[in-house]
């Protein structure tokens, strides 16, 4: 049974890790997907192509959720190919860790702009053609460093902890149309990231998980699956947490 089948889906920063998860998950359960790209062409390219096998339509956009006008250029461009928009997932994001002693200005900012405003900037741009066929669910890529911060990430631990504030208050100013929001806050993800990480230091988050492993990209795509479908039609405002228990 396929629970997104056609469906329209605008996936932000999708070209590896978590985002490309939800990507080839979405398309597997009948999902049209638009997904965006800073850099990785190459891998964009490949991306849709692996999509298309699963039957959907798939388009990859080069695209900076985090500059105001490129979002909103964005859900027109997409509106005008695939004709509708049902769901949103906010998943773009970086990192640049370091104590706050060390952190800079432009760091600091860089974070926040990245995580928090392309968020506000991407679900402005998607409300109004949602509101007009009154229904959308928006789904935003939060972490477990935003519930319970974390240091050495104060400016990544601010960002993350805005998107929560930011999806409680869409999912009270939209409830009334229909128009769902809801976060999903990851634990450790094995992701290409975490590849580079020595292997003790992944032993070692993965010792003090209560399912002593880290999760896959599969695992979060998932919860975007139930969160995104039919399934969750009466859940909103909420923050799903997959992190294999680490914040029981």
């Amino acid at each position: 049974m396929k629970l997104l089948e056609g469906k329209t889906a605008i996936i932000t920063g999708a070209s590896r890790g978590i985002g490309r998860g939800v990507a080839v998950v979405f398309a597997k359960h009948g999902a049209n997907v638009a997904f965006t790209y800073s850099a990785s062409a190459e891998a964009a390219k490949q991306l849709e192509e692996e999509l298309k096998g699963y039957g959907v339509q798939a388009k990859g956009y080069q695209s900076d959720a985090a500059k105001f006008d490129e979002a909103q250029k964005l859900v027109d461009d997409v509106l005008e190919t695939f004709g509708a928009i049902d769901i949103l997932i906010n998943n773009a994001g970086i990192t640049k860790d370091n104590l706050l002693m060390r952190i800079s200005e432009e760091d600091f900012d860089k974070v926040i702009e990245v995580n928090l405003k392309s968020v506000f900037n991407m679900t402005k741009a998607v409300q109004r053609p949602m509101l007009k066929q009154r229904h959308g669910s928006i789904i935003n890529m939060s972490s477990v460093v935003g519930v319970k911060g974390n240091a050495g990430q104060s400016n990544y631990a601010a960002s993350k902890a805005g998107v929560l504030g930011f999806t409680k208050s869409i999912a009270l100013e939209l409830g009334s149309r229909n128009i769902r929001c809801n976060a999903i806050a990851p634990g450790f993800i094995e992701t290409e990231m975490t590849a580079k990480l020595p292997e003790d230091v992944v032993k070692g988050w993965a010792e003090s998980i209560p399912l002593k492993r880290g999760g896959s990209t599969e695992d979060v795509a998932n919860a975007c699956l139930f969160l995104a479908s039919d399934m969750s039609a009466y859940v909103t405002g909420q923050t799903l947490n997959v992190d294999g228990g680490m914040l029981t």
